[in-house]
């Protein structure tokens, strides 16, 4: 093997960073002005027309518009982020993650304008960033490397065997990544992959790769300077994914030897020696047994960064600002202490859809750090990534870390817009997490133990059929979550008592005499709140918190409710007189012109949150105001987007889980598939056509025997 001479770095005359543009947004933004406003350096941000109210805008000191919403006009619009570099006069460009983080012409650019570039040199990126190029640099290295597969399929490479992965050669944060496991899907995947890698990084080649299957995903942070110094600061694990996405990393990981760990920190530095590398980079490889293989390197600072800044006690981005300000590293890096995990919290539903909506409430207390691009009241929109923050936790173990983590996920107050918390938590409780025992497939494997969308309503407390009572006797709530739904109703009622014009002083729903118990229905439970169950006994209830004391146990219940009602004298969800209209908190603003979503503030909904967890209850008005009529068959739209394929036409036999059409949301591709087999009716949109959620899409009707016959 002839190993590669290693490149080193060009050196620099030392410079002084005094304002800082970021091309970047939410999060990753906010973190970078952390640590500016720290070392005294000006800030500017950069923002979409959907973005102007974000608080990336308003924590930095400038703010300049990128006119549009669609990433393409605006995040990833090179002549849009140098044009507002002269107009605030930034001396220095912090790239962030994503977008043109990793685009070698971009540097450039940054660097032929006479700026300071807060990242590698073009060169590196343009190294690492067509990863079939840094395959075959780290296979010359030395680097252990799975084949690449050519992407027209095995009549290049016949002796193919499947599962094999899709991948795209530019970016990566899962976009433009399939898995196919037959010949016949791989045409469809490849171009798929192609389309969404060319929106995500404007540029669609893709190559193939065996899937190496139930490994762990685990990656080396490495730090250089410009005079020869190269840190591997550890190893992170990022086995548990959706969407090929991460959503749980930990440093260091728990399944890797001390063995298998030099082998992974001696390749990542020889990768880095390998391209003279400068800056902060993840080189990330596939762990099954003994077996490693590099994956790819990213040359910028990752999402997960704060696992590693956690555990090493440094601050990797007053780091990076020094080396690009010519400085030199220490000698070595400081020494491991303790453990720390970060979970990304995402607006998505139980399937991992994107949610779009008003973020009411964001509250995560407790003894972790989060790093988040949202606050109370923002709006999240279809354009970007549907992260809504990093929550972290740091121990002196594993286990400690993994409790902080739990509890403060548990705790924390997320109003208006579904996220994926339950998994998360129901993550970290998992038996097979806490022993460590992870791998690429965990979530597919635990599927059933894990939850992964609102907690089921418990059987006494389920809805009856409409129009029906619930049952003559009170049920016994036992478990929290029914206690939850009882906290519900008692606030409510005593919201309702509290905007009474006359009368106040009488108990909600009183009569003269009592025939029936009060029942409030909401639409995923419903509960008997008077008389009161056996066994409860009510401490204190009032519109915003509701104090219980079951079995001796005492429970307190934070209560929210938002919007109005339907219209109708419907003031709460139960049998009891009504005192006029609810007019619940309104914490968020109004809906921004630019692709926020609608107005929702006649959209009644009730969160309880406890120690115990939250509870999400949409009240069941007592007048329903009439509903459009939905076909049988009907596709509807799973949430705001851009029609990007139409693959029926009215007439076609379609099978069941045959695409239909494909949607394109916040940067991630969407297929809508047949839901059994049927004749396509109606075809209702077109090629680039944005859609609403809840918009019918297209129309199957279903083939029965009977029919067929």
């Amino acid at each position: 093997m002839n190993t590669p001479p290693e490149t080193a770095p060009v050196a620099i005359a030392p410079v002084a960073i005094t304002r800082l543009l970021v091309a970047n947004r939410g999060e990753i933004a906010r973190r970078i002005f952390r640590t500016c406003r720290a070392l005294g350096i000006e800030t500017v941000a950069v923002h979409s027309d959907a973005d102007a109210s974000a608080p990336h805008v308003a924590e930095a000191d400038y703010a300049v518009r990128l006119d549009g919403v669609l990433p393409a006009e605006t995040y990833l619009a090179i002549p849009k982020i140098m044009a507002a570099c002269r107009a605030a006069g930034a001396d220095a460009v912090h790239p962030g993650y994503g977008f043109l983080s990793e685009n070698a012409a971009f540097a450039q650019e940054v660097l032929d304008a006479g700026l300071v570039w807060v990242g590698p040199p073009p060169s590196a990126i343009a190294a690492m960033g067509s990863k079939i190029e840094a395959k075959r640099l780290m296979r010359e290295a030395g680097v252990p490397v799975l084949p690449s597969l050519p992407p027209e399929g095995p009549a290049g490479a016949p002796d193919w065997e499947y599962p094999v992965l899709v991948k795209a050669s530019a970016g990566g944060g899962g976009r433009g990544m399939r898995v196919v496991r037959a010949a016949a899907d791989l045409e469809r995947e490849v171009a798929s992959a192609r389309r969404e890698a060319e929106a995500a990084f404007g540029d669609g080649s893709v190559f193939v790769e065996p899937l190496l299957e139930r490994a762990r995903h685990v990656e080396v942070q490495i730090l250089a300077d410009r005079h020869g110094h190269v840190w591997a600061l550890g190893e992170r694990e990022c086995s548990i994914q959706r969407r090929h996405q991460k959503i749980v990393e930990e440093c260091p990981s728990p399944g890797i030897g001390d063995e298998t760990r030099a082998l992974l920190l001696e390749a990542a530095v020889r990768a880095a020696r390998t391209i003279g590398y400068v800056g902060a980079g993840t080189v990330e490889f596939l762990v099954r047994d003994d077996q490693v293989a590099f994956l790819e390197m990213n040359t910028r600072l990752q999402v997960e960064h704060p696992v590693t800044e956690l555990v090493y006690g440094v601050d990797l981005v007053r780091l990076q600002l020094e080396v690009a300000e010519g400085a030199a590293l220490p000698d070595g890096p400081p020494e491991p202490r303790g453990h720390a995990i970060e979970v990304r919290l995402y607006a998505e539903d139980h399937d991992h859809l994107p949610q779009t909506g008003v973020l009411r409430r964001f509250e995560i207390p407790g003894d972790v750090r989060v790093d988040s691009g949202v606050e109370s009241g923002s709006v999240v929109s279809p354009y970007y990534d549907a992260m809504l923050a990093k929550v972290i936790a740091y121990g002196a173990g594993r286990d400690e870390a993994v409790r902080k983590l739990a509890a403060a996920l548990r705790r924390a107050k997320l109003h208006g817009v579904t996220t994926n918390r339950e998994l998360l938590v129901s993550i970290l409780k998992n038996p097979e997490f806490r022993a460590g025992n992870t791998h690429t497939g965990f979530l597919d494997e635990h599927r059933e133990a894990l939850v992964g969308g609102r907690p089921e309503a418990p059987r006494s407390a389920r809805p009856t059929p409409p129009g029906l009572l619930a049952p003559a006797e009170p049920v016994r709530p036992v478990e929290p979550v029914e206690l939850s739904v009882l906290a519900a109703a008692l606030a409510m009622a005593a919201a309702n008592r509290g905007r009474a014009r006359v009368l106040g002083s009488l108990p909600g729903g009183w009569r003269n005499v009592r025939s029936q118990p009060h029942v409030a229905r909401f639409e995923e439970a419903e509960v008997v709140y008077q008389p009161l169950p056996d066994g409860v006994t009510l401490v204190a209830a009032e519109p915003h918190r509701v104090v219980l004391e079951h079995d001796g146990v005492r429970h307190t219940f934070d209560v929210a409710q938002y919007g109005r009602p339907h219209g109708g004298p419907h003031g709460a969800p139960h049998d009891g007189p009504h005192d006029g209209p609810h007019d619940g908190p309104h914490d968020g603003p109004p809906c921004g012109p630019h692709g926020g979503p609608p107005d929702d503030s006649h959209d009644e909904k009730v969160y309880v949150d406890s120690p115990a967890g939250s509870v999400a209850l949409t009240p069941v008005p007592r007048l329903p105001e009439p509903v459009a009529h939905v076909a049988p068959g009907s596709l509807l739209a799973p949430m705001p987007g851009s029609v990007l394929r139409v693959e029926v036409e009215p007439g076609d036999r379609v099978v069941k889980g045959r695409p239909v059409l494909v949607l394109e949301a916040m940067k991630m591709e969407h297929r809508i598939t047949a839901p059994a087999d049927g004749v396509v009716s109606d075809v209702r949109v077109e090629k680039g056509r944005q859609v609403e959620a809840g918009e019918v899409l297209a129309i199957i009707e279903e083939i029965t025997q009977e029919r067929e016959a």
